[in-house]
């Protein structure tokens, strides 16, 4: 079908206004679902993983698989995903650091003032999700959030890279940003005090402590044929259980 000339609004077969708006949409939304239904996962081999095998807490599993994902070439094996909820249980998910994980839990960081400590300061509750593809594996944690002290949290700061600090020194996170060009200065002040003052205090950067209640653990199968174990916290212990796919 050819063109249409640049200044004609509606096709010449009478049409209504619109028509051609709504086929352009379906046309799009037709490629964008063959984009989908074109996409692959997990074409490589991915490893064995054997649930009978698994220790009896969570902890060394995941540091085992998080190593073997950052060997396997995952970018960014650290990264993961933070589902938390407000005081009226409206949830909100974002990408950020994991910072360590141990017999305490998950930890990651943040300014009290963002929306993430505004939410764990009203429901101190969360979830982690990570996704790690080269392996097909995924980790989904959940439990109770609590906040670090003043010490802690900026001995977690200080140990970061001069960027880090220069990024908490901005501050005003989630806050609505008036033009690029005020980060632009806002930041270059920033870097400048980070380079100069590699101890600089940022009050409401805080260190959060994830305590797990349930961990678990899912590799994917080129045949669906899934493997799911959950940890679920019990008195003295964890229970382990497999779930269906």
């Amino acid at each position: 079908m050819a063109d249409l000339p640049a200044h004609q609004d509606t096709p010449d077969d009478g049409a209504p206004a619109g028509a051609a708006d709504r086929h352009t949409d379906d046309a799009a939304s037709r490629a964008f679902r063959d984009l989908l239904r074109g996409l692959r996962v997990w074409e490589n081999e991915l490893p064995a993983f054997d649930p009978a095998r698994a220790p009896a807490e969570p902890l060394a599993l995941f540091r085992q698989w998080l190593r073997e994902a950052a060997e396997a070439g995952v970018p960014e094996p650290h990264t993961m995903t933070l589902a938390t909820a407000d005081a009226a249980g409206d949830p909100s998910v974002r990408t950020l650091m994991l910072h360590d994980a141990d017999e305490q839990g998950w930890h990651f960081a943040s300014h009290r003032g963002s929306r993430k400590g505004r939410e764990l300061a009203a429901r101190p509750r969360a979830a982690l999700g990570f996704y790690w593809p080269a392996v097909g594996r995924q980790v989904r944690v959940r439990g109770t959030v609590t906040a670090a002290g003043p010490e802690e949290s900026a001995a977690d700061l200080h140990r970061r890279s001069t960027g880090a600090l220069a990024a908490a020194l901005v501050g005003h996170q989630s806050e609505v940003l008036p033009s690029t060009e005020e980060l632009e200065r806002a930041s270059a002040a920033a870097w400048d005090r980070a380079r100069r003052e590699p101890d600089a205090p940022v009050p409401s950067w805080t260190l959060y402590v994830l305590h797990p209640e349930e961990v678990e653990f899912f590799q994917g199968d080129a045949q669906r044929r899934h493997i799911r174990l959950n940890y679920a916290r019990e008195q003295g212990g964890w229970r382990q259980d497999l779930l269906w796919p």
